[in-house]
């Protein structure tokens, strides 16, 4: 799982009908503290995250794990919003 910060969402009206029904999320790879630093990637979202949350997300065929995208053309998906990161015993995120 790798660690994100939702940025913003992408609205398709038209696409391929097993994508029907999912949201999709803008996500950008962050640091520990919640930063974003990395690339951005358009996941589905599999547990109602918004804009600004903390996430663990999945590439690859783990995308493909969850009930929302069972056997659906996706790459990314987020799978939990994170309440806290804790690195050696120091927190580094704690969600508002």
């Amino acid at each position: 799982m790798l660690l994100g910060k939702v940025v913003g969402t992408v609205v398709a009206s038209r696409k391929e009908e097993e994508l029907v029904g999912l949201r999709f999320l803008l996500v950008k790879a962050c640091d520990f503290d919640g930063k974003p630093n990395g690339a951005v990637v358009v996941a589905v979202d599999a547990v109602g995250a918004g804009v600004g949350e903390v996430v663990l997300y999945v590439a690859g065929s783990s995308a493909r794990q969850t009930k929302v995208t069972k056997d659906r053309p996706v790459d990314h998906t987020v799978m939990a919003i994170v309440d806290q990161v804790e690195v050696e015993g120091e927190s580094r995120y704690v969600k508002d």
